[in-house]
């Protein structure tokens, strides 16, 4: 039950950060559509957390999502996780490239391309050690769109 609390209250602080103005996107907010206050945007914050939909929403554009926030919630895992995203970089593989991926909505069968173009531009995408994560992530947006596998996901 521990669990279950902390994870809401996560996705309920992730859901305010990363909208600004709200929970965002998914099942919960378009159940709570159109009503204001702090107990709506819990409730809807709560319930996407519970259902775990908006990566998914995020990633393909349903459910209110607009596909361009995985850009916003990749930016805000990379400032977090930043010297972790850019150790599995350099290796071509890890749970948080891994998670990257998914952020981005990079679907399973283009993954190890994913980590490929990644691993080999790695200098590109972290040039210096105080790059940005702002920084990495358009790097790392503009090396997807080189990649003709990848562009799909950045475009």
């Amino acid at each position: 039950m521990k669990k279950l609390i902390a994870g809401a209250v996560i996705a309920t602080v992730s859901s305010f950060a990363m909208a600004g103005s709200g929970p965002g996107c998914g099942v919960g907010t378009m159940i709570f559509k159109g009503q204001s206050g702090v107990a709506p945007h819990i409730l809807a914050a709560t319930t996407n957390g519970t259902l775990g939909n908006q990566t998914f929403g995020m990633t393909s554009g349903t459910l209110g999502c607009d596909a361009n926030k995985a850009i916003v919630s990749t930016a805000m895992y990379m400032d977090n996780n930043m010297d972790n995203i850019a150790r599995d970089m350099s290796r071509g593989e890890g749970e948080n490239l891994t998670t990257l991926a998914v952020l981005l909505g990079v679907e399973q069968q283009d993954r190890d391309a994913f980590a490929a173009a990644l691993q080999q531009n790695f200098a590109t995408i972290f040039p210096t050690e105080s790059t940005t994560s702002n920084e990495a992530v358009q790097a790392l947006i503009d090396v997807m769109k080189a990649d003709e596998s990848l562009a799909k996901y950045v475009s």
